[in-house]
């Protein structure tokens, strides 16, 4: 196949979720299709010196194309200049910042002259740079269900007026989501309730479900060192509002009832551009170590005693738990963090979701060795088994080609998330 991809952003640094799912999947199917990958480019890729990302794209493309596109940094006074603004326009402000007049004209251009089999829009962002009618086949990625994520920050926002604010990115979210999933031949949800939710929340027929990956090459314990004693990690992107909610709630109600009981527990924070709160947290609290970001989160992981997600707010599937486990490291998540992923409480990992329940279920962790470490093995094998990234995009390929041709692949029925096939369509709903 010839494959168009659309994204807002180059990929290197590979360092957050959404950028990781589509790297790995690009990887794959760049070894038996052509990809061109057409991106908007602010100028921030690669920004420690490591690397260009636009060199690096070669790793996931045969055929890389910027568009510039420059927007307000956060906090800064035009930044809220345009959530103002954002007031009184149809889109969510989420959305509304990488509309682009530009990119919509290339794409015309790319489809004109590559001819491509299959256009793949990767994320809400892009979609309303997508034009109608291309001519050619259309799948819209979505690492998650947006509106959900707003619902969630709506739900959870105590302040009056920025639960108001919230309460209208939703409703905006939510009307744009249904819309543009309509829009596209295909629809590819990243775990069943996702793909549930569309279904039935925006009545979309043609949507599939594919699992997370996980390189299992790569995520492996490297050393024989034992943890530092009661030492708990969490990794994430810490300009992501969701890892910044869980972060809070954790180190708030959490973590000073864990202490109750284990008084010199350690929290490790690993991810990039953490915001100023944490950063005084971290210097008022020695036992609180925030290091920005890093070229690789395996030893944080490794030195660790336990992983945790306290996610309260979110969507789609979180990479970092199949990252942490194929680490054979034992792990606390809310049902939240864990939601999507096909793992059972008690038997890869623990679920609790609330501070007592969670500090509880912390302190079990830390305190019995050979639970820890049975918990950690048996989510190993799980994962080793069952999610690598070679399999997660023939998967995804063989949704591109049913996009182009219905006639030409046929779905098995067999459920994804129980490890029995590489697809669990809904074309039947």
């Amino acid at each position: 196949m010839k494959i168009l991809w659309i994204k807002t952003e180059l990929l290197h640094p590979v360092d957050k979720g959404g950028k990781i799912r589509t790297y790995e999947m690009l990887k794959q199917l760049k070894r038996d299709h052509q990809v061109t990958y057409l991106t908007l480019d602010d100028g921030t890729a690669s920004p420690d010196g490591n690397g260009d990302a636009r060199e690096q794209a070669s790793e996931y493309c045969h055929k890389l194309v910027t568009i510039p596109h420059r927007m307000r940094e956060k906090f800064s006074a035009g930044f809220y200049v345009e959530l103002a603004e954002n007031l009184f326009s149809r889109l969510p402000y989420a959305v509304k910042k990488y509309e682009s007049p530009e990119m919509r004209r290339e794409i015309l251009r790319l489809v004109e002259q590559d001819k491509p089999d299959v256009v793949v829009c990767d994320f809400l962002t892009p979609s309303i740079n997508v034009p109608e009618n291309l001519g050619c086949a259309t799948v819209l990625f979505q690492h998650n269900v947006e509106a959900m994520i707003w619902q969630r920050h709506y739900e959870t926002q105590t302040n009056p007026l920025k639960r108001l604010y919230l309460y209208f990115q939703w409703l905006k979210t939510r009307a744009l989501e249904k819309a543009e999933c309509h829009r596209y031949d295909h629809v590819v949800a990243v775990s069943r309730e996702d793909a549930d939710m569309m279904c039935r929340d925006y009545g979309v027929q043609a949507v599939t479900d594919v699992p997370t990956g996980v390189d299992t090459e790569f995520f492996r314990p490297q050393t024989n060192a034992e943890p530092e004693p009661a030492s708990l990690v969490f990794t994430g992107s810490m300009d992501w509002l969701p890892n910044v909610d869980a972060i809070n709630w954790f180190c708030g109600e959490i973590l000073p009832l864990i202490r109750a009981k284990v008084p010199n527990v350690k929290l490790t924070v690993v991810g990039r551009k953490p915001g100023r709160e944490l950063l005084e947290l971290s210097e008022r609290d020695s036992l609180i170590v925030v290091t920005g970001r890093v070229d690789d989160v395996r030893p944080y992981i490794e030195n660790a005693v336990a992983y945790i997600v306290p996610i309260r707010i979110g969507g789609g599937t979180r990479l970092k738990i199949y990252e942490a486990l194929a680490m054979e490291k034992p792990m606390v998540s809310t049902t939240v963090g864990a939601e999507g992923l096909p793992l059972n409480n008690g038997e890869e990992l623990l679920i609790a979701d609330t501070p007592a329940a969670f500090a509880d279920a912390v302190v079990r962790v830390l305190a019995d060795q050979a639970f820890a470490h049975q918990l950690g093995q048996r989510a190993a094998k799980t994962v080793r088994e069952r999610f690598g990234w070679e399999r997660v995009a023939a998967g995804f390929a063989e949704i591109c080609q049913h996009a182009c041709d219905p006639r030409t692949a046929e779905f098995d029925l067999k459920a994804v998330s129980k490890g029995d096939e590489a697809l669990r369509p809904m074309l039947s709903r």
